[in-house]
């Protein structure tokens, strides 16, 4: 998925977005002490600008019960310790980001980066209904993969820094323009500081899903700490084996610890089904993208799924595969996929009897 320009969002006038945040404004200050039951107290404007009704209905979000608790406040204090030697991740830098140092991902401690927040109509349809996926693009990443589309942004950290406040403030944007959900992308490095967003937004009115749409290379450990936070899991699984994974994303336990994070991740919310209207309100759903010389071992990542989750698990099986960034440097991924390889692995997927699968792969086995 490519996350758009802001020249981009200024033509379909999503503009108010960025200024909410303060994207194209003066940025608040930065703080380095996790966010304070003062910070999360309502202010009648915002409050004003969260109000406008979820679109899905009487629907309630995990996390409403634990923001009234006072446990979602907890959860982001515990997160956001854990950045004073980071293990947010499976890479476990060990820098203390609070204070400045940056680990392998380049991402700051104290505030964050995005790159853009709008209603995305690109996901997959049960996230976008009519009124589109609230996705708000996060800056950098703990993956290196060679080929990512997004490495302006997941890589090159472009973007802009904005406070904890400021996201809060797009999500009840996003909830105002109509959206479904709200689709944090590539959020593990920022998971502290989102966790602490939400909070302060479901004081102020905030009741859409959460979709958690990340690498699949997350921490176990840290994954239980969203239980009751996020509704809709939407983890990439893009390597069978360590070897391609270190070889073309610099990260050779990706699949032994994406396997532990998805089973956690499946046990939170289960299986995605859609309701009356075709919407997607919590769940897993998996994404796998096929690449070239079956580089990402898709068969041997179908297997596992029909062997460790149910078979009607919601799979996007992705076909869109491009050599952007350093692909080029390696000729086994230096193409595009054939027809052919697509159709075996979704062939592979029918064989299985994985009968929950994305519209696109449903078409080519009609076809």
């Amino acid at each position: 998925m490519n996350a758009p320009t802001l020249k981009a969002l200024v033509g379909v006038g999503i503009l108010t977005v960025f200024v909410a945040v303060g994207l194209s404004s003066r940025l608040s200050p930065r703080a380095t002490a996790a966010p304070s039951a003062e910070s999360r107290r309502t202010d009648p404007a915002d409050a004003r600008s969260g109000s406008t009704p979820s679109p899905n209905g009487d629907f309630v979000p995990a996390y409403l019960a634990l923001h009234e608790s006072g446990e979602l406040a907890e959860r982001a204090r515990e997160l956001w310790s854990m950045m004073e030697s980071c293990n947010l991740c499976p890479r476990n830098c060990g820098v203390n980001r609070l204070a400045g140092a940056q680990g392998f991902c380049r991402a700051p401690g104290s505030d964050l980066v995005i790159a853009s927040v709008q209603p995305h109509f690109g996901e997959e349809r049960p996230l976008v209904g009519h009124g589109g996926s609230g996705t708000i693009f996060f800056s950098h990443c703990n993956l290196r993969c060679v080929f990512c589309q997004n490495y302006q942004i997941s890589i090159l950290g472009r973007g802009n820094r904005v406070s904890i406040e400021q996201l809060a403030t797009a999500m009840l944007q996003l909830q105002a323009f109509g959206a479904h959900n709200i689709n944090v992308v590539t959020p593990t490095h920022y998971t502290p500081h989102i966790v602490a967003a939400i909070d302060i937004a479901a004081g102020r009115g905030l009741r859409l899903p959460i979709v958690w749409n990340t690498s699949g290379w997350e921490r176990v450990e840290v994954v239980r700490l969203l239980d009751g936070i996020v509704d809709i899991y939407l983890p990439d699984m893009k390597f069978a084996s360590g070897e391609e994974s270190g070889q073309f994303a610099r990260s050779p336990s990706y699949p032994e610890k994406t396997k532990l994070a998805i089973v956690e991740m499946h046990r939170q919310v289960g299986v995605a089904h859609p309701n009356s209207e075709g919407i997607v309100n919590r769940g897993l759903m998996i994404r796998h993208l096929v690449m070239p010389d079956s580089a990402s071992g898709s068969k041997e990542v179908l297997d596992w799924i029909a062997a460790n989750l149910p078979t009607d698990t919601y799979i996007n099986i992705m076909e869109q595969y491009s050599p952007h960034y350093e692909a080029f440097n390696h000729p086994r991924i230096a193409r595009r996929i054939t027809p052919e390889e697509y159709q075996q692995v979704v062939d592979h997927a029918h064989h299985l009897g994985l009968s929950n699968l994305d519209s696109r792969a449903a078409r080519w086995l009609r076809e």
